[in-house]
């Protein structure tokens, strides 16, 4: 159990228990590898990513900067769950302090925000590049593009400082076990003591500010892509645009996808397994997915990965 200790007639919670994948204890062991490789495979390819942008010359474009601050942030993102799951599962110490619970999801949130916000730029960046080609140079220039980037990663760290002050200021009198692999918001008011209506305000608001924005400009701009791609004449011509922007496509609808069925189905029991699943889509499997996605169905990334390894070869 968690530590506790008493504070006047109540008994205040010091340490929270996170149940993690405990249904399955038999199978312990091959879930802790399984996350192992998972983790080295996503931070090995989002690393190789971003090297792969930053040496080769060819890929100094808007597109392929955004690509390598998702892939950077990627990195961190699975850094803030899936070392402490991990810790979880190979030693069955499932405790984690209410300072560090707060702080895993502040982090989490944080980088899922910006993730949000790139994904919106990207998209943007698309629509340009297809239904404006003539403009996109110079609307798209060096330095929109890093203030577009630095304000998707500032806005998300900021915004969520809110959060973390609320948090804060919960009390916890138990029970201290959280329904989850993570410290998510919702496991974390569910076992709070104290008043959480401000924080279900903000986390509403912010919710509705960085995931609906960003929605709306991807869906946006796909219909405008889709509609300007339907005029060009040539198959291969439509094919060659589709190309450009269908990793991209694939990426927001995994993890639009995933977000809508966490956040917005009815929170039952009989539901709550199947959130646990999505949740490791949009928290586990789309940071490892994001570069195979972007590498194997990008032609210039290919090319650019055959290159780097003639040149290491040689």
């Amino acid at each position: 159990m968690g530590k506790i200790r008493g504070w006047g007639n109540q008994t205040i919670i010091t340490e929270f228990i996170i149940l993690g994948f405990g249904d399955i204890e038999e199978q312990q062991f091959v879930l802790f590898l399984l996350f192992v490789v998972i983790y080295i495979f996503t931070i090995a390819g989002n690393v190789l990513v971003i090297g792969l942008v930053v040496s080769n010359n060819h890929l100094h474009t808007p597109m392929y900067f955004f690509l390598g601050n998702l892939s950077c942030l990627e990195a961190f993102y699975i850094s803030t769950i899936v070392p402490k799951l991990m810790s979880i599962i190979l030693t069955g110490d499932k405790a984690i302090s209410v300072e560090g619970c707060i702080a895993q999801f502040y982090f989490f949130a944080s980088l899922a925000a910006t993730e949000c916000g790139l994904l919106g730029v990207m998209s943007y960046d698309r629509y340009l590049a297809i239904c404006k080609p003539l403009h996109y140079i110079t609307i798209m220039n060096s330095r929109l593009c890093l203030h577009l980037a630095a304000g998707c990663w500032l806005s998300g760290f900021v915004a969520m400082l809110g959060t973390l002050y609320l948090m804060s200021k919960l009390t916890f009198c138990g029970p201290n076990t959280i329904e989850h692999f993570f410290c998510d918001l919702t496991p974390i008011m569910n076992i709070s003591c104290g008043k959480t209506h401000e924080l279900d305000l903000l986390a509403y608001m912010l919710a509705f500010v960085f995931i609906l924005p960003p929605f709306l400009l991807t869906v946006m701009s796909y219909i405008f892509i889709i509609t300007t791609v339907l005029k060009i004449p040539s198959i291969s011509g439509r094919q060659k645009a589709l190309s450009t922007c269908s990793s991209h496509l694939t990426v927001v609808t995994i993890f639009y996808g995933s977000l809508i069925i966490v956040y917005m189905l009815p929170r039952t029991e009989t539901l709550r397994e199947v959130n646990k699943l999505c949740s490791v889509f949009y928290t586990i499997l789309i940071p490892l997915v994001n570069p195979l996605i972007y590498s194997l169905r990008n032609r210039e990334v290919k090319e650019a990965l055959r290159n780097t390894f003639r040149k290491c070869m040689s």
